[in-house]
């Protein structure tokens, strides 16, 4: 059976461990090759091997996002050896801190802001040409219940989601007449280093895990799919707000 990814290019950053990684491995096994960007390289050289296994291809990529002439260099050795980007994942973030908003630390702050939207923001610059090149590219930008429920102390992460899902909104509706899909994803609650900072006392065991949310997510990498700003929720698994392009 063909895999449904053939001969497509993939990026996927913060790929290194959790989502990231499982996507990344997802979208290989559909026979996609992958760059994968993380700042750890020992979690990258885990996947190229778990890739190989089974047969897949990767490109591995250690880049701090805060290098944003990095980000820069990549899209042009992308541009250079395919001419396109099929998918983009921006997976990469951080949780800041938890704490009153009077009492966040400038450096914290700053830090947190340039890794969670800065970032971002780079790789559209980089890649948009990219993914538009492509007959069906399809960017995953992911982004978490709390924009929405801005829970108390939780201003600094929910914050910084909320200024990803307005990018991808305005993004899709830049490129609705193309035949880039840009959409949003929440993966809810999920057993990731990143949750168990933010939960100390939860029991992992009872979250779902990177494996089982990434498989969800992987429809929206392909070719098929025809919604465009939209926001997908892992755990309905569905669309709660789209619009598909006429």
């Amino acid at each position: 059976m063909t895999a449904r990814l053939d001969g497509r290019v993939a990026l996927v950053t913060g790929a290194s461990r959790g989502i990231g990684y499982e996507l990344a491995a997802a979208l290989a096994a559909e026979g996609a090759h992958v760059y994968c960007v993380a700042r750890t390289v020992g979690g990258l050289e885990e996947l190229d091997d778990r890739i190989r296994r089974t047969g897949g291809s990767a490109t591995l990529v250690p880049l701090d996002l805060l290098d944003y002439e990095g980000i820069d260099r990549l899209g042009a050795a992308i541009f250079e050896r395919h001419r396109k980007l099929d998918v983009m994942v921006a997976n990469a973030g951080m949780l800041g801190v938890l704490s009153p908003i009077g009492h966040i630390e400038p450096k914290t702050f700053e830090k947190t802001l340039a890794t969670n939207v800065t970032s971002v923001w780079r790789l559209i610059r980089s890649l948009d040409p990219l993914l538009r090149a492509s007959d069906a590219g399809r960017a995953i930008m992911m982004s978490s219940g709390a924009a929405h429920s801005a829970k108390a102390y939780w201003s600094l992460y929910a914050a910084t989601k909320a200024a990803v899902e307005a990018m991808t909104k305005s993004w899709a509706n830049e490129t609705a007449k193309t035949n880039l899909k840009v959409n949003s994803v929440n993966p809810g609650a999920t057993a990731t280093k990143m949750r168990a900072q933010a939960m100390p006392g939860e029991d992992p065991k009872t979250l779902p895990t990177p494996q089982e949310v990434a498989s969800k997510i992987l429809p929206l990498a392909l070719p098929e799919l025809n919604v465009t700003g939209g926001y997908f929720d892992v755990r309905e698994n569905r669309f709660l707000d789209y619009h598909m392009p006429g």
